[in-house]
């Protein structure tokens, strides 16, 4: 799967870490539904992270079609919650 995080670039990142992701991003959805800020910057800063780490970044010239969307790591509640579908950031 390619995965781009909005202002750096894209990585491919292998189906077998969606479960671990889907947890951060499950944890995400709630914060943002508390409206707990603090808690919701933590998160999205620990599920790029992940993204970066489980992933190998593609070259910058790269034009690989995205299949995954984030946010940048400066995203806003309100910013992040327009890229929300019913399932989170990411699916399944």
């Amino acid at each position: 799967m390619i995965v781009r995080i909005m202002g750096e670039g894209q990585v491919r990142l292998a189906d077998g870490h969606l479960t671990e992701l889907n947890k951060l991003d499950d944890e995400l959805l709630a914060e943002m539904e508390n409206g707990d800020g603090p808690a919701f910057r933590r998160t999205l800063q620990a599920l790029l992270t992940r993204v970066r780490d489980l992933g190998d970044p593609l070259p910058d010239d790269s034009l690989e079609p995205s299949e995954l969307i984030l946010p940048s790591p400066d995203a806003t509640l309100e910013e992040v919650q327009e890229l929300l579908s019913d399932d989170g950031l990411i699916p399944g």
